[in-house]
């Protein structure tokens, strides 16, 4: 008679659990028969309710046949090789793996941190709801490939407003973040192609264009943008940019360099990527000029809203020269887009009602404060150098006399705050300024680097 120890909780899938591990285990043989109900569940002091229902379990899944008015037997079935048991297994649960070590965690985080406390969380509730109310069942029906064009329409008006982009509403392109539009270039482009990426650079970049199969290749960043000569040399077809403020290093591209990588795509049939992933915060004067002004046949322009509205918000959108715009219906029409209709919808309402720009102007006027006190901390450091190009939510401190970037690191490290340098965003070895720290602010608030002690 089996006999077993069963959970006072759940008693019918313990005797089941210890069942199927003596079957796994081989202690009870293909055809060897089980005991009938009412005796094993008088052996265990169990209901027979309770045994028919392990049973069950055990039949539904293989482990036993029954035959009628003779009980249940053990099938015949490979289960040792199939589930990696042995003489060993006897039923017992595999240990759990060891739990992955966590990330140290720090007072002031200074790499990836965001103010998700500033979303405009009254305004998008109020606009949902209005969504919700308008449009009803509307919301379950499938979105076309390239997004709703509701929110393309409202993205084309507002980039004329705030970038002077004229955007045909039918060549923009919603898509569930940067990352996701990174594959879907590759896709579109070809996967023979060879993509250029910005280095030192945002790692994520050249992850997501070689997860989908391009080739990269790093061309190096001066103070004024890529390395032009570097890019004609390199043998790409596709050049990923931020011209605005290039991360990390905060470089600003003048517009004879604008001009200069225009014209090398436009001479062999290439095309650019121009990210603006942190337009909306240029802190001096107006956003600088597009290169997708210059030259719409050639630039794709492409932003998210992870920075200006929150992180969790996978939504972001490219402006597709209008050749490209075809290909895309071509490959991807059959596709439903993958942003919900719900977001796209609120999204859209926000920025026709003037509400996405206010809260960008809240936005910059809370960062302002946030960087003239890290500035001012920051200059209280012996020989600590700010370098601000008066755009996006980094700047860099260099600190000459620094013996090196470890040194950095670890000094900052010991008083709770997480930074990077420069060196640490290298894709590919290059010459980078040495001692120089880069520093997102972006989650900080003007009390909390009050209290920070360097």
């Amino acid at each position: 008679m089996l006999t077993y120890a069963l959970d006072a909780k759940s008693k019918y899938w313990s005797l089941y659990s210890a069942i199927r591990g003596d079957i796994v285990s081989g202690r009870l043989k293909s055809g060897d028969k089980l005991p009938s109900k009412r005796a094993l569940a008088q052996n265990l002091c169990v209901s027979v309710v309770t045994v028919q229902t392990a049973y069950e379990q055990l039949l539904a899944e293989g482990y036993v046949f029954s035959k009628e008015r003779r009980g249940y037997f053990v099938s015949n079935v490979a289960v040792t090789e199939m589930l990696g048991g042995g003489p060993a297994y006897a039923g017992a649960r595999t240990p759990a793996p060891p739990p992955a070590p966590q990330d140290k965690k720090f007072a002031v985080d200074l790499v990836k941190a965001t103010a998700t406390g500033l979303f405009p969380f009254s305004v998008w509730a109020r606009l949902m709801r209005g969504v919700l109310s308008e449009c009803g069942e509307h919301l379950l029906e499938r979105v076309p490939c390239d997004g709703d064009f509701e929110l393309k329409r409202a993205l084309s008006d507002y980039l004329y407003r705030a970038r002077a982009i004229e955007a045909d509403p039918q060549t923009i392109v919603i898509g569930a973040g940067a990352e996701y539009l990174y594959g879907i270039l590759v896709q579109l482009l070809g996967r023979d192609k060879v993509f250029a990426v910005e280095n030192p650079g945002y790692g994520k970049i050249s992850a997501a264009y070689r997860l989908y199969g391009a080739q990269c290749r790093y061309i190096d960043v001066t103070e004024s943008g890529v390395d032009c000569a570097k890019v004609y040399d390199s043998g790409a077809h596709v050049l990923h940019v931020s011209p605005s403020h290039q991360f990390p290093t905060g470089a600003v591209m003048p517009v004879a360099v604008r001009a200069d990588l225009i014209g090398w795509a436009q001479a062999g049939g290439r095309y650019i990527v121009e990210d603006d992933y942190d337009s909306e915060f240029r802190m001096a004067g107006k956003p600088l000029q597009c290169m997708h002004s210059l030259c719409p046949d050639r630039v794709i322009y492409m932003n998210t809203f992870s920075k200006s509205l929150a992180p969790s918000m996978r939504l972001g959108y490219m402006v597709l020269p209008a050749a490209l715009y075809a290909e895309y219906l071509k490959i991807f029409g059959h596709f439903a887009c993958a942003v919900p209709l719900f977001e796209q919808k609120t999204l859209a309402a926000m920025l026709d009602g003037g509400y996405f720009e206010r809260h960008i102007s809240r936005l910059k006027n809370h960062y302002r404060a946030v960087r003239q006190a890290v500035t001012e901390k920051l200059l209280t450091v012996k020989d600590c150098v700010v370098r601000d190009s008066g755009s996006g939510l980094h700047l860099l401190a260099e600190f000459p006399s620094a013996p090196s970037d470890e040194f950095i690191k670890t000094y900052a490290a010991e008083r709770g705050i997480n930074v990077r340098c420069i060196s640490d965003y290298l894709l590919a070895p290059a010459k980078v300024e040495k001692r120089c720290a880069v520093i997102n602010y972006g989650g900080l608030t003007p009390e909390q680097v009050a209290k920070i002690d360097i």
